[in-house]
């Protein structure tokens, strides 16, 4: 019996037996293959475990038996061998987003009989070859390797390293090819579910299985970053279809309820979004599924190397405060540097600061001397940075004549989501002591030490930058600006 053989026998014996107890064994011995065997290959195939696929088809057909007249919901439950109705309750909310007694044939997820459908056209099919170009990594369980916790974790992270640069231009590949109309032909809409929702979104839900299960083992280490066990059940959520991004919450139900939809050109501009770059940070015209995808596969990948680095990356001085700050509304109100990168002139700056110094009665309670940045909204690789030195003020301060203002809300507002102003007063506030040099020191940072640093503690810890609709920084100089900075405010979503 070849492969193809192989599993389509066991998808038949799984459906024929779907609410009678299935053991491993009994379907390989179907299929007359070993039991470790068998489950490999189907894993490899189908991108997802058979106990995934039974459980995912019983929790299908419980649904669709709970809309019949006079079903009882215990009944159901013991009917797919759930041991108790609050078992079955627990896997159903979790798989469906809504209770069993909440049933509706509108909102339920329905995972249909798996298939194998092969098309071979040439080499290299774009639509097959690029779900292999993802950097996966098959964690393996701890116990079976002698290696020290150190050295798991290093691997991992490791792992990680590779993953950040190489998957963004893979992501990409994939936005390429949901948006080419010539590979979404309806004779190709039931291999490119395969492709998409079992070989891409269900085998990056097995990696983070994987992932979190090794990370568990040498939790006990004390190494482990906790941020990001909180990073992998956001990407869960998305790969899951339970997105945070309310704008496109309607179409992702939509391809996950029935991926028919996916003929739809515009549906699938909503899906692929807009292609990034090598490192996931250009500007996109339509911000789509991918994009978050994109974005929840760096977090994990932050949270797991970016604390190593802010650490190696503190030479001759270190952070002696780091803090999350929310404040009430402000208005930041100065004048452009000459150069967008200052210093300006000392007679400049004594001028501008000194009319602000008149307006005490304004104070916002963040008093400092600032050197302010952003890009208007836009990303970096469409608007270059503009900076201001100023101070933030009380919301509403009226503002001189001929200085420049940018309001601040303490969260984004409904109408707040176009890109710029008003920005969100919520930042991250490092302190740094040590030499001046190496502090402001640029050469092996991607902007400076102060920026990097308090930029990769924010990426470590999982805490949303609101790149590129609401990113802003600020230079602060507790001493007056007439001294270094010698403190940083980065742009943060609490």
């Amino acid at each position: 019996m070849n492969w193809i053989q192989c599993l389509s026998r066991s998808i038949q014996y799984i459906e024929e037996h779907i609410d009678e107890k299935i053991r491993i064994d009994e379907i390989s011995n179907q299929v007359y293959t070993s039991s470790s065997h068998f489950q490999l290959l189907f894993h490899l195939v189908f991108g997802i475990t058979v106990g995934e696929y039974i459980r995912n088809r019983r929790l299908t057909l419980a649904a669709l038996d709970l809309l019949k007249p006079g079903s009882k919901i215990i009944d159901v439950a013991m009917r797919y061998q759930y041991d108790t109705q609050e078992s079955f309750s627990k896997a159903f909310s979790r798989f469906h987003g809504f209770p069993p007694s909440k049933v509706q044939a509108e909102k339920i997820r329905i995972f249909h009989p798996l298939k194998i459908n092969i098309t071979v056209q040439g080499g290299f099919e774009l639509s097959r070859s690029f779900i292999d170009e993802f950097y996966w990594n098959d964690f393996k369980n701890s116990k079976e390797e002698m290696l020290s916790d150190i050295d798991k974790y290093q691997r991992i992270v490791n792992w990680a390293i590779k993953a950040r640069g190489h998957n963004p231009n893979v992501f990409d590949a994939l936005t390429e090819w949901i948006l080419d109309d010539s590979e979404w032909t309806d004779d190709k809409l039931v291999e490119n579910e395969q492709i998409l929702m079992q070989g891409i979104l269900a085998r990056f839900k097995s990696q983070n299985a994987k992932l979190r299960a090794y990370l568990k083992e040498i939790e006990p280490s004390g190494m482990v970053n906790e941020a990001v066990f909180n990073a992998i059940d956001r990407f869960d959520n998305e790969l899951s279809g339970k997105t945070e991004y309310n704008e496109l919450q309607d179409v992702i139900t939509r391809m996950f309820t029935d991926f028919s939809v996916m003929r739809d050109r515009k549906i699938r501009e909503l899906i692929a979004g807009g292609k990034t770059g090598p490192t996931g940070a250009d500007s996109v015209d339509v911000f789509g599924y991918v994009n978050l995808l994109k974005e929840c596969d760096a977090r994990v990948q932050w949270a797991l190397f970016m604390p190593d680095i802010a650490e190696k990356q503190q030479k001759n001085f270190k952070i002696v405060k780091f803090e999350y700050m929310k404040m009430p509304a402000m208005r930041f109100i100065g004048k452009e540097s000459c150069d967008g990168d200052g210093p300006d002139t000392a007679e400049g700056l004594k001028g501008l600061f000194g009319i602000l110094d008149t307006m005490s009665e304004y104070k916002s309670g963040w008093d400092y001397d600032v050197f302010f940045q952003h890009h208007y909204g836009r990303g970096v690789d469409v608007e270059r940075c503009h900076g201001f030195w100023g101070r933030f003020m009380k919301a509403d301060t009226p503002v001189p004549e001929g200085f420049v203002y940018f309001d601040f809300t303490p969260q984004r507002m409904e109408s707040h989501f176009v890109p710029g102003p008003p920005y969100i007063s919520q930042f991250a506030f490092a302190v740094f002591s040590g030499n001046m040099e190496a502090i402001h020191e640029r050469g092996g940072y991607d902007v400076d030490a102060m920026y990097d640093i308090t930029r990769n503690i924010i990426l470590g810890q999982d805490v949303n930058i609101p790149y590129p609709d609401k990113y802003w920084t600020a230079e602060v100089f507790p001493k007056g600006y007439y001294n270094c900075s010698t403190a940083y405010m980065f742009s943060v979503e609490l």
